[in-house]
């Protein structure tokens, strides 16, 4: 590891942040990646995910499943935390938020490869999956299932 302290610059980390009203107003902050040179995969689950609907005004409700592989730098997940917790005043479709979600981690910090999963409870009694990855899996890298089953009702 390095001497310099890689967490200085984080603003969010160890102190009061406020929860932003909308996604373009957070920020979402990064670290430098103390194991570059090795390739792995890190995951976050958000299985309590919420927006609004833009047509109703109604919640709507996913499960969020976040994998990527790192290159130069790492998600802080603080600040991952309140980017996504923005969307609860945020009216979009499922497949905005989701992609949305993707390509905002893809502009901060360039993983090499990226995967999400939007597991979304149904509106209107159909359930939405909506998927989005970009990258090539490096060889080697053990990549999991997201592990989330099909919605099946109360089967």
């Amino acid at each position: 590891m390095s001497e310099t302290n890689i967490y200085q610059n984080l603003q969010q980390l160890g102190s009061k942040a406020e929860q932003p009203d909308v996604p373009e107003q957070a920020v979402l902050e990064s670290v430098e990646n103390p194991q570059a040179g090795v390739d792995y995969m890190v995951r976050f689950v958000v299985p309590e995910f919420t927006s609004l609907c833009p047509m109703t005004g109604q919640p709507d409700f996913a499960h969020l499943v976040i994998d990527y592989i790192p290159a130069a730098r790492l998600v802080e997940s603080k600040s991952l935390k309140l980017f996504l917790g923005s969307f609860r005043n945020h009216g979009a479709f499922h497949e905005d938020c989701t992609v949305s979600i993707g390509r905002r981690i893809l502009d901060e910090i360039s993983p090499k490869w990226l995967r999400i999963g939007g597991y979304w409870y149904p509106r209107g009694g159909m359930p939405i999956d909506v998927f989005f990855a970009q990258g090539e899996i490096p060889n080697g890298v053990w990549v999991p299932e997201q592990g989330v089953q099909p919605y099946r009702g109360r089967g």
